[in-house]
């Protein structure tokens, strides 16, 4: 049986800070072809709809499509900040591959 993929607290966090719910909003986490591994993560702020698995924390929300929830069973969606940058990251145990943008992967 697959599990939905889990939000931590630090990406409830900074979506609580970047204030989307304030705006009706919530994070939208999607899978879509292409990319240079075969698939790649699309994350923005979006509203919920009506076929969307809506992931609370902290008073915010992920949503994630039902084409989507497949390709992100049992994942963990995460705030990172690095040298490089700050950004919202996908630990997916599904993805045999991934490229070095850390968007891209293969299954």
């Amino acid at each position: 049986m697959q599990l939905p993929p889990k939000v931590t607290p630090r990406a409830f966090e900074r979506l609580a800070e970047i204030g989307a719910s304030g705006e009706g909003k919530a994070l939208r986490v999607a899978v879509e072809g292409g990319g240079c591994s075969g698939f790649h993560y699309e994350i923005e702020l979006d509203e919920p709809r009506d076929d969307d698995l809506v992931l609370e924390g902290a008073g915010q929300k992920v949503v994630v499509d039902a084409v989507s929830l497949p390709f992100l069973a049992d994942a963990i969606i995460d705030f990172s900040e690095e040298l490089i940058g700050a950004r919202f990251v996908i630990n997916n145990p599904n993805a045999t591959s991934s490229c070095g943008c850390g968007t891209s992967f293969s299954m």
